[in-house]
């Protein structure tokens, strides 16, 4: 029986898949290849990179007309920036893949002679010079995980290349392909030789193109889900197809992840009789990010990193514009996988929306000492303004002592809240969080259980004072207005956080009642 697949490329036999060649354009990197043009193909982790580099280099050689052939250079990452180890152990690869592949012993032949004749700078050029002019077809090599070298190494394979650049196609291979999950022009390599930073863009001045794997569409994700209905006779309904779209927007990994979840692993789902429904999806949702599976872990890796902070906090803040982010920074965090860009600039899927905060807070919500019975009424539902006095009163006392620890600080009131609410809500409840570049707010709804399947929806909307106060309320009533209507909820609260150090708490500290066209709304001070 096939499954979905989330570790590894994909493998039609075993693996529900969308055929590799089918997701870029096939024309177009044919062209290139015709061309003789050296381009790369990046996209985020576990996006299917290396599956439909597979796929490119069997069809290549089932035409044949080139003698392709696939690499990887992972394993060079370990020896970083010893540059001897690293190009030993890439022609290593290289030789092995072409007798598996291949059934090539050419570079096998030659390599201890090669590595007599020449040092490690000029080694790999000279091998594929000779291979090149060996072979009977043009060869096209594909180098998959170049992005992961490490200093020293990465420059002298980037150079190493660009110098035989000139020999091509005769003497060296007709066209190379670069993939990874960053553009070249995006490398900063530090060179531990040169004593210097060299960007991808000098060593690698030859490439044409910067092609870039996208996410799946729909209609991929519903053809993807009907190959299990179709082997099993599982169906998933309209809404659960729908939930796992809104919750991956595409994202490969994710849609795999889930759809495994659900499918394989949740009792109720391995029923094939059972049709995957919408709140079966949501249910694995919760347990992919409570597991902390190790797509999700590595996000939290990124989020460390100085320029995928200097994009992330402004989002996380809902700021008003994108002036004070620099447009490298911008394409990086875009190139990794953690943003979109249109229709503005936010978090990628709401999948990583959620996890986002919930990582960069996970330490402080576990050492929070507040319970969740503390807030829950007689009659199971949530005390939300109970909640958020003890919240207001915990801010006052302990905030500038909390928020000194984050790393993300000018968005420490708006993660603080959430580890607080978190802390809580995870014994009975979810969080689902809406927030992006120029939305001015962060809008969360609190999803409770409280028993018998009822559910009690709050909204809860939170700003950071940029103007005077009155007009912050009046333009949060109507954008907590609007989301209470939009989730059907009728408990709205309104949060504003005032990072003013001329005022003091006493006038920070507040919290009203407004109604707004009908509704009624606290409104909390902070």
């Amino acid at each position: 029986m096939r499954f979905f697949n989330t570790a590894g490329p994909c493998k039609s036999k075993k693996h529900y898949t969308i055929p590799p060649l089918e997701r870029f354009d096939l024309d177009d990197i044919l062209m290139l290849i015709d061309q003789e043009k050296y381009f790369v193909l990046h996209a985020p982790r576990q996006t299917g990179k290396t599956t439909c580099m597979l796929a490119l280099m069997e069809h290549l050689n089932q035409a044949g007309k080139y003698h392709a052939l696939y690499m990887n250079v992972e394993a060079a990452q370990a020896v970083r920036e010893d540059v001897v180890a690293g190009i030993h152990t890439i022609v290593a690869d290289l030789s092995s893949r072409a007798i598996n592949i291949l059934n090539d012993d050419f570079i096998d032949k030659i390599r201890p002679r090669v590595f007599e004749t020449n040092n490690a700078f000029s080694a790999l050029n000279e091998i594929l010079s000779l291979w090149a002019a060996n072979s009977s077809r043009p060869v096209v090599l594909i180098i998959d995980e170049i992005d992961s070298l490490v200093g020293d190494t990465l420059i002298s394979v980037l150079r190493q290349i660009r110098s035989g650049y000139d020999k091509r196609p005769a003497n060296f291979p007709q066209s190379i392909i670069l993939c990874g999950v960053r553009d070249v022009r995006d490398y900063r390599i530090h060179s531990d030789k040169d004593k210097s930073v060299i960007t991808g863009g000098s060593a690698f001045n030859i490439k044409a193109e910067s092609l870039r794997l996208g996410d799946f569409t729909k209609n991929e994700v519903e053809s993807l889900l009907t190959q299990h209905t179709n082997e099993t006779g599982q169906t998933f309904t309209r809404a659960a197809v729908d939930r796992i779209w809104a919750y991956t927007l595409g994202q490969p990994w994710l849609v795999s992840a889930l759809a495994y979840e659900v499918c394989f692993k949740l009792k109720e789902g391995r029923d094939r009789s059972t049709p995957i429904a919408e709140d079966m999806i949501t249910q694995a949702k919760e347990s992919l990010i409570l597991r902390r599976e190790t797509h999700l872990d590595q996000l939290a890796d990124k989020l460390k990193e100085e320029r995928v902070r200097s994009v992330v906090e402004p989002v996380l803040m809902g700021m008003p514009g994108a002036s004070n982010i620099s447009v490298d920074d911008l394409d990086y965090v875009y190139d990794l996988g953690l943003i979109r860009r249109k229709p503005h600039v936010a978090i990628s899927n709401p999948i990583y929306t959620e996890i986002i905060p919930r990582m960069l807070v996970a330490t402080t919500q576990e050492m929070m000492s507040f319970e969740t019975l503390w807030y829950v009424k007689a009659d199971g539902s949530l005390d939300t303004n109970k909640l958020l006095i003890e919240f207001q009163e915990f801010f006052r006392e302990h905030s500038e002592h909390w928020i000194e620890r984050f790393s993300y600080k000018e968005a420490g009131p708006q993660l603080l809240l959430q580890a607080f609410l978190q802390r809580i809500v995870n014994s009975g409840g979810r969080i689902e969080r809406e927030y992006g570049l120029g939305r001015m707010r962060t809008d969360l709804l609190v999803i409770w259980n409280k028993g018998n399947r009822d559910i009690q929806k709050t909204i809860i909307e939170l700003k950071i004072l940029y103007k005077s106060l009155e007009k912050t309320i009046e333009q949060g009533l109507a954008q907590t207005a609007r989301y209470m209507e939009r989730c059907g909820s009728s408990d709205g609260h309104l949060v504003i956080f005032n990072r003013g150090d001329d005022i003091s708490w006493d006038e920070k500290i507040f919290s009203e009642k407004r109604n707004y066209k009908g509704r009624d709304i606290m409104v909390w001070g902070m």
